[in-house]
């Protein structure tokens, strides 16, 4: 099921779980009336890591990004980062072969370099 965020009156995010389509625009949270946040939910940040109360400073940016999309198997982790720094797109990558892209601009940099295009990033 996915995962929803709600902003606090503090400005701290939360996470809840609804069925798809079926998350409401504000939820009650100890309390709290916490109104959903679009912005969080865009950027993958959370204030609140979910199962504790541990606040984390809210962040509502999106980068650097882990791209599991274009990923590759953890084998060939080395080799993707040498193509691309051979090419002129240093991009650190992790061990588990996934790219971290820094910027929208280093992303379509990358993914042009391996010959993708991602119709969705505008």
């Amino acid at each position: 099921m996915p995962i929803y965020c709600y902003e606090r009156p503090n400005g701290q995010i939360i996470e809840e779980v609804f069925r798809m389509g079926e998350a409401p625009g504000f939820v009650f949270k100890d309390g709290e009336h916490c109104t959903r946040s679009w912005g969080a939910e865009a950027a993958g940040q959370t204030a609140i890591v979910k199962g504790t109360d541990n606040p984390v400073k809210s962040s509502r940016r999106a980068w650097p990004m882990t791209c599991l999309g274009s990923g590759v198997h953890e084998d060939d982790a080395g080799k993707l980062r040498k193509h691309l720094r051979d090419h002129g797109c240093p991009t650190e990558v992790t061990k588990d072969g996934l790219p971290i892209y820094t910027s929208a601009a280093h992303r379509r940099k990358a993914l042009k370099i391996r010959g993708f295009r991602d119709k969705l990033s505008y």
